[in-house]
């Protein structure tokens, strides 16, 4: 037996994205927003209740917009050769996701970083939308499901990559055969086992 979400996640995936539909209007909305803004409930609400999200007080969720593609830097002037140019395909360390969720964490410094989901993408734009908890609010302190989240150890811990994107981007999603020097980071296992 399938529970409500199911149904809805069906009938979510399931749109049309042609002309004059509502994913086509959301686009229009999400481009005439700010770059984080944020937003009464969630769009995909099976998406956040997957992630965590509760419709109670202490949580927030906010579209963040980011640009797509890779980094680019000026064309040298003088001569080269094309593969000593370095002007496109640069990429960061991270994910596009995982920076969308810092900007986040920076815009709402008294909150912390739950999880968060890709709503929509057009030519230019990732649109993610991010769940914020407030870890010092006295309903999250009393919610033993959540609570953790109020201690010290997970205090800005978007900034410290563990977040589902954060933790994809180091590589922690693979575990066991060809992943040994992946933990505890690829940096503390650098000098390890020579």
């Amino acid at each position: 037996m399938k529970s409500g979400y199911n149904y809805v996640k069906e009938t979510f995936e399931e749109h049309e994205k042609g002309y004059k539909t509502p994913y086509w209007n959301r686009g229009i909305e999400y481009r005439k927003g700010k770059s984080i803004q944020r937003v009464e409930k969630p769009t995909k609400i099976h998406r956040a209740r997957t992630l965590g999200y509760k419709a109670k007080q202490g949580y927030v969720v906010v579209r963040a917009r980011i640009r797509k593609g890779s980094m680019h830097k000026t064309r040298p002037k003088r001569g080269r050769k094309p593969r000593a140019m370095g002007v496109s395909k640069y990429t960061t360390g991270k994910n596009l996701q995982w920076i969308a969720e810092e900007r986040v964490q920076r815009k709402y410094p008294n909150m912390e970083v739950l999880n968060s989901y890709k709503v929509y993408s057009d030519g230019g734009h990732w649109y993610y939308e991010v769940i914020l908890v407030d870890p010092h609010h006295p309903v999250i302190k009393s919610d033993p499901k959540i609570n953790w989240i109020c201690t010290s150890a997970h205090k800005k811990r978007v900034t410290r990559g563990l977040t589902s994107s954060g933790k994809r981007a180091r590589g922690l999603h693979k575990k066991g055969w060809g992943s040994e020097k992946t933990r505890p980071s690829i940096r503390a296992n650098k000098g390890r086992g020579k």
